[in-house]
């Protein structure tokens, strides 16, 4: 399973590169205005900066909601780097514009995914990811992970290649049950990923090993 890092912070994405296990990274206008960064020039910029950084790919979001807008922002955001995938929402005109994308070489991310049902149009569309939000599901007190599952199994009985990346991934037991149910990618903060490394049982052997050690070695 690929982990990118949901964020537009330069030094977490470093910091995620670093520890040698990314392989893309996910952002949105509202993670954007998180780092300050406004203004379209300033965005487009920063997505620049966020391509030089990784080698993975890199979503970024339009703004438009209209077909002809999406296509228009979508292939100016493509022709920023080679890495840029366009992030699209699941609506009737971004379906048509992921349609356009996929003939036309330009990889797309379909987000604000919720069923089953808009899974299985996007990946018709051609949609190179699929964002379910997991999070937000569970936030409605339906199963998110459930969600994960019902989609892997359609995928592999249709034979789409739209990768699922789980999105709106909140913690580190969201990404094991991720990982469980099927996704190919889970996007989530830098500190759901340092989550994994947590265990009770690690820190109290580590420290038996380490007194073990002192007394060992005077």
């Amino acid at each position: 399973m690929k982990f990118f890092v949901d964020t537009a912070s330069l030094e977490q994405i470093t910091e995620a590169r670093d520890l040698g296990i990314l392989d893309g990274v996910t952002t949105n206008p509202s993670l954007m205005a998180k780092e300050g960064i406004v203004g379209q020039e300033n965005i487009l910029a920063h997505y620049v900066k966020i391509c030089e950084l990784v080698d993975g790919d890199v979503s970024a979001e339009v703004i438009s909601t209209d077909y002809e807008g999406i296509v228009k922002e979508g292939e100016h955001l493509a022709q920023l780097a080679p890495n840029i995938v366009v992030k699209v929402p699941m609506i009737e005109a971004g379906i048509k514009a992921i349609s356009h994308f996929s003939r036309n070489g330009i990889r797309t991310n379909c987000t604000l995914v919720f069923s089953a049902g808009q899974a299985i149009l996007a990946a018709k569309a051609g949609a190179t990811y699929l964002s379910p939000f997991i999070g937000r599901v569970d936030d409605i007190t339906w199963p998110g992970m459930q969600l994960i599952a019902d989609i892997a199994e359609i995928y592999a009985i249709q034979g789409f290649e739209t990768e699922i990346l789980a999105a709106s991934v909140r913690n580190a037991l969201h990404i094991v049950d991720a990982a469980k149910n099927g996704a190919d990618v889970v996007t989530c903060p830098l500190s759901a990923m340092l989550g994994l490394l947590k265990h009770p049982l690690t820190d109290i052997g580590l420290a038996k090993f380490l007194a073990d050690h002192k007394k060992a070695n005077g």
